[in-house]
């Protein structure tokens, strides 16, 4: 009996759209996250009755088939990149990004990743770097006797040292944009690589047409509504449940057969 198959391959979807609801939630308070959406397509259809064919001597055309699904199938889990909201920080070297674009990181083994979060700090050299202590490219180095650091919505940094009145230019903070965001690779660690999806980077300068500004001593939050979330586990839930209803029946409709055989 096909409704067997055709409900456990819904369980299993339902299963995972559980896990990537479960993920989504886990990160709430996620600095820089961006919410996941499993995207579902049905699977082959087996043909009882093929549509548009003669049914005697070219005669009378049959208008409707008999297509029956054989269930469904993952097809995508989507990284939804919308803006998250700005949570205010105080910390001056707390950046946030207000429109498209992504900070650029220097990996472990020298890979360009790219990521949201821009919640920063300086390492025992002056480097600005992430909390994992990955350096953000291009290099701005904080001198020792820095008192105060400014970035500015174009992504320029300037230090206030001790003993100069005048601001110190330390460098200009770029951006990389991508034609498919959604095809970058998320490794973890608020961080994402590119792919062939998602297209090479494109490298501008913060407030450029198509770039986001910098907001200085903010954080952006993650982009999960715990409402829509709970909305969409409630479904997945009631989903699964039914898929299970299926089997069941279907399960009692063998037993009746095999029960009427004997």
């Amino acid at each position: 009996m096909k409704a067997l198959s055709i409900a456990a391959t819904g369980m299993t979807a339902q299963q995972l759209n559980l896990e990537v609801i479960a993920n989504n939630i886990a990160n709430i308070n996620t600095t820089g996250f961006k919410r996941a959406r499993a995207e579902f397509s049905d699977l082959l259809y087996q043909a009882e009755r093929l549509q548009g064919v003669p049914n005697r001597a070219n005669q009378s055309v049959v208008p409707e088939g008999a297509l029956v699904g054989l269930g469904v199938k993952t097809v995508a889990v989507r990284n939804v990149h919308t803006q998250g909201s700005l949570v205010n920080t105080g910390n001056r070297f707390d950046l946030a990004l207000v429109g498209s674009g992504w900070f650029q990181i220097e990996g472990a083994n020298g890979e360009t990743l790219y990521t949201r979060a821009g919640s920063f700090n300086t390492n025992a050299e002056g480097q600005l770097v992430t909390v994992d202590g990955f350096n953000v490219q291009p290099a701005i180095v904080v001198p020792e006797n820095t008192v105060e650091v400014i970035v500015n919505k174009s992504g320029q940094v300037f230090a206030r040292l001790a003993d100069q009145p005048e601001l110190q230019d330390l460098g200009q903070l770029t951006l990389a944009n991508f034609a498919n965001q959604a095809g970058l690779e998320p490794i973890g660690n608020n961080l994402f690589r590119e792919t062939t999806a998602s297209g090479a980077p494109i490298a501008g300068v913060p407030g450029d047409p198509g770039f986001a500004t910098i907001e200085q001593g903010y954080l952006e939050a993650s982009n999960v509504d715990p409402v829509k979330e709970i909305t969409e586990l409630i479904s997945a839930q009631r989903a699964y449940e039914m898929n299970s209803k299926v089997i069941k029946a279907a399960d009692e409709m063998a037993s009746t057969v095999t029960q009427g055989m004997r």
